[in-house]
């Protein structure tokens, strides 16, 4: 089918969801994939099921994008700030390297680290983050696949 001399073509059909409370990974998703596959249930759903599966030798650290809440000395605001937490294993344990600690608290074990996860994930608008070497990343051997 031709179009008329000097007519322009139509632009294309893009597939865009707009910000809808803080679903923002729901609809970046859903923007790239140009469909509407993801909702905020199967994103959790998804979230909660790669921590078991996460193969935490391979991973070098992890860092959390947690909820902080504000104060004014001892007077607790009804505000809440993001703060970045590190994790890392060393010498077999798990530590939170969170920078407010007066110092390293201590997990434990992989068990430990997935229960402080799972916890920090239950309280919702927490981001994870893993930081792998390159060849752990290329492979993806940073999830178990058993």
């Amino acid at each position: 089918m031709s179009q008329a001399p000097g007519a322009q073509p139509s632009p294309p059909t893009v597939y865009h969801e707009r910000q809808r409370l803080e679903l923002c990974a729901v609809h970046a998703l859903n923007n790239v994939l140009q469909q509407q596959l993801f909702s905020q249930e199967a994103a959790d759903e998804i979230c909660k099921r790669p921590l078991s599966q996460l193969a935490l030798p391979q991973v070098l650290g992890l860092i959390l994008n947690l909820p902080s809440p504000m104060s004014l000395g001892l007077l607790s605001l009804p505000l809440h700030r993001r703060h970045w937490v590190a994790l890392r294993q060393v010498d077999g344990v798990y530590y939170n390297l969170d920078s407010k600690l007066r110092a390293p608290e201590a997990l434990g074990d992989e068990d430990g680290v997935r229960a402080f996860l799972a916890a920090a994930l239950a309280q919702g608008l927490c981001e994870v983050l893993l930081v792998v070497t390159k060849e752990v990343e290329e492979k993806g051997s940073w999830l178990r696949t058993d």
